[in-house]
């Protein structure tokens, strides 16, 4: 059925763990009849966790794409995954949405996930919806729920409909003023709805004040309105094992949540031609899609999928343009164009063929190898540079050394490593040049596992693995000079070059950053990227343990030249051992990854695992109650801490706790670890 982009309705459906999103588009589907028997998690037979090893977890490990019709609209449902481990994908999804759906649970409450999802669809300008699933369960406490979904998110957060009959059936409260609910009054929620909405807008603030009500059919505008500035977040109530709330929850995901020209627009933005400024954004230039069928294409590509049979698929969202079967496009910077040959709208892992994409819509293109994630795809060659605004992705800190344990594979698996990094954004592989090693980092133990299973039971490769590698950086404390002249002579043309920098330290997180200072033109201008590209390989392993080495200016003020001997390798050996002569003097110091972490466990338990914590470096940061006689911790700890920590919980808590982990920032390691690891790395140099 054709549809314009006011008929298109995106969705991301975001929470933690086990707060029923998979369930919640079953039986979504079903409300909307698209399908029969709503499918099981724990039957494994969903539409969106359709990958067999989310079958085997009973869990999703990545987003999945559905749709669905309903009054004429066409709605996109992105399923994502809860746990922190595949929180990437989640993340990921966002910039195809115009509104994040929160899911919460009634019995567990507010989770970890739960508010760093509302804080990422925040920063990102998204219209936010939450949804209280599982309703019907025993003993839940809603109205509690709701004032502390008022805490954590702020008093715009407004019951739209209330649950009644105890938990059975659900009562709108936006186009309805009357009804008998569970807690509360449909009269007081319609009333508040009404305040909240006509706040941002004076004439129907006059007209409200005058006449008492206005009828909800003409507040479209300041409803949406109030949506994009974040004035009114929706909360609506719904059980999706009983179906109380579904035909409401359908209802307001088509006649309110906005459609992909009410949304606040992504922020795109262009480089300009040759751009080298300090932080990277000089002569950008910032822009706004259009969502206008009749211009020039902009599509964002939010997710990659490698099928070992069917190859790569490229999901994508269109935000400019329209998207036609034989369309030609080009992907990025990249000037050789690719045809569409086939476009698919998605229904999990079932892909039907559609003969265009309008602004809005979500599809997926096959067999294009090119394409990669984040990648913008386009009809113009002048929109050669554009990116769209990026998605804050957690670091992959969690590491496994990993070999096949067939020898001769070592080029296959690396091949097949770099087609599973391609599907995960927080998916990292790295051949390591002091050990030789190759490391595949991810988010945690659970994240790496079935990474590792899907080697195993979907491409058949067995590999090798070995205690998990914590992803250490190194720095410096100082600033040095390092000074190098190569000169090699072998008969024929020889090499020369020489190279005086100065190091110095950046603040924690900074990156690297390259200066060129050398005046009068001692170092000719095409000799400056081998300069640069020396530096960088000789940071790519620090004088203190070998590790990778991060918040360092370099600035290159002087050298020297010939005019027949000069080349790039000369320059790039040059740099290279005049920033390790810096490097040593510049007092460098190792860093390790510091991970913010929540613990939930039995309140009898807290005084022995805050015990436990602050022994192995962890510093409290917080402590509240969750539901029931749970309690939850939160605070920071070095990651090289939590190796086995699961265990160690189980063993405090009676296997009733758990914990969960992300990335919090980098700190220096204690003086003593600094010189057992530099004393551990000079042996094995020795060795060498």
């Amino acid at each position: 059925m054709p549809y314009s982009t006011h008929d298109l309705r995106n969705v991301a459906l975001v929470g933690h763990s086990g707060c029923g999103k998979t369930s919640l588009v079953e039986a979504l589907l079903h409300a909307a009849g698209m399908q029969g028997t709503p499918g099981s998690v724990d039957r494994g037979n969903t539409v969106s966790d359709h990958d067999p090893l989310e079958r085997k977890y009973r869990h999703s490990l990545s987003s999945s794409v559905i749709h669905l019709e309903h009054r004429d609209s066409h709605v996109n449902l992105i399923d994502t995954p809860g746990y922190p481990d595949f929180i990437g994908h989640a993340i990921s999804a966002l910039p195809a949405a115009e509104t994040a759906a929160v899911v919460i649970d009634a019995q567990a409450g507010i989770e970890m996930v739960t508010l760093r999802m509302m804080e990422l669809a925040r920063a990102r300008g998204m219209c936010r919806l939450i949804i209280v699933n599982k309703i019907d369960l025993p003993d839940v406490d809603l109205p509690g729920l709701v004032l502390r979904i008022q805490e954590a998110f702020g008093k715009e957060c407004l019951p739209i409909n209330l649950p009644a009959g105890h938990g059975q059936a659900v009562e709108d409260c936006f186009f309805h003023a009357d009804g008998d609910a569970d807690f509360s009054t449909v009269a007081a929620a319609h009333r508040a709805l009404m305040d909240q909405v006509v706040e941002v807008d004076a004439a129907f603030m006059e007209t409200y004040l005058d006449q008492g009500d206005i009828d909800p059919e003409v507040l479209h505008a300041p409803f949406e309105q109030a949506l994009r500035e974040g004035h009114l977040i929706p909360v609506c109530f719904v059980s999706a094992q009983n179906g109380a709330g579904l035909p409401q929850l359908l209802e307001l995901l088509v006649r309110l949540m906005p459609d992909p020209t009410e949304g606040n627009p992504q922020q795109f933005y262009q480089d300009a031609v040759g751009n080298d400024g300090d932080d990277g954004t000089a002569g950008r230039k910032l822009l706004h899609a259009s969502p206008d069928p009749s211009l020039h294409v902009l599509a964002h590509v939010f997710k990659i999928a490698v099928d070992p049979y069917v190859g790569k698929m490229a999901i994508f969202r269109v935000h400019q343009g329209t998207v036609r079967r034989d369309s030609t496009l080009y992907i990025g910077d990249n000037r050789k164009p690719f045809r569409v040959a086939h476009l698919y709208r998605l229904l999990g892992k079932e892909q039907i063929e559609t003969p265009q994409a309008v602004p809005g819509d979500i599809c997926a293109v096959t067999r294009i190898d090119e394409i990669g994630y984040d990648a913008i795809l386009h009809d113009a060659v002048e929109d050669a540079r554009i990116h769209l605004e990026p998605s804050p992705l957690p670091q992959p800190i969690y590491g496994l050394s990993i070999a096949p344990r067939k020898h001769g594979d070592e080029q296959r698996l690396w091949d097949l490593l770099q087609k599973l990094c391609a599907e995960d954004p927080c998916l990292r592989v790295d051949r390591m040049g002091s050990t030789g090693e190759t490391v595949l980092s991810g988010l945690g133990e659970l994240h790496l596992r079935s990474v590792l299973d899907r080697m195993t039971e979907v491409y058949k490769t067995e590999v090798i693995t070995h205690p998990p590698k914590i992803a250490y950086r190194e720095t410096i404390a100082a600033m040095a000079d390092g000074h190098h002249r190569h000169k090699k002579q072998s008969g024929g043309a020889g090499q020369f070059g020489e190279v005086f920098l100065r190091i110095e330290p950046l603040p924690r997180g900074a990156g690297f950053e390259f200066v060129d200072a050398v005046k009068g033109g001692v170092i000719p201008r095409q000799f400056l990227p081998a300069v640069e590209k020396g530096v960088r390989q000789a940071m790519e392993s620090g004088p203190v343990s070998g590790h990778l080495m991060q918040d360092v200016r370099v600035t290159v003020y002087d050298g020297k030249s010939h005019p027949v001997d000069s080349k790039e390798v000369a320059f790039v050996v040059a740099a290279r051992k005049a920033f390790r002569d810096a490097a040593s003097k510049a007092r460098p110091i190792l860093l390790e990854p510091v991970v913010a972490f929540e613990v939930s466990l039995p309140e009898d338990s807290t005084g022995d695992v805050t015990a436990d914590l602050s022994g192995r470096r962890g510093q409290i940061s917080g402590m509240r109650r969750g539901h029931g006689s749970v309690a939850i911790i939160s605070g920071h700890v070095p990651l090289s801490e939590l190796n086995g920590y699961q265990s160690r919980l189980n063993a405090m808590t009676a296997a009733r706790g758990s914990y969960t982990i992300s990335f919090s920032h980098y700190d220096a390691v204690p003086p003593l670890m600094q010189q057992r690891m530099a004393s551990q790395h000079k042996a094995v140099e020795d060795d060498a």
